[in-house]
């Protein structure tokens, strides 16, 4: 993954507009590259099939929760 100089100028603005604070452009473009390398592990798309595995599981345990919510 490589940064364009915009996206550097871009992410420095950010950074000073949400924390006050300037940065150089290096440690832009690291922070920058370790943002995408986070939302691009955390924002990995769901397949059909776990999203009908979560589906399933989450018809098989409404009832318990039912049933638990009950007693309480």
């Amino acid at each position: 993954m490589v940064l364009t100089d915009d996206d550097i100028v871009r992410f420095q603005a950010l950074y000073k507009s949400e924390l006050g604070l300037e940065i150089s452009r290096e440690d832009a473009y690291e922070k920058g590259i370790k943002l995408v390398q986070l939302l691009s592990a955390v924002y990995t798309p769901m397949t059909e099939e776990e999203h009908e595995r979560i589906q399933q599981h989450r018809t098989d345990t409404l009832p318990l929760l039912q049933k638990h919510i009950t007693k309480i």
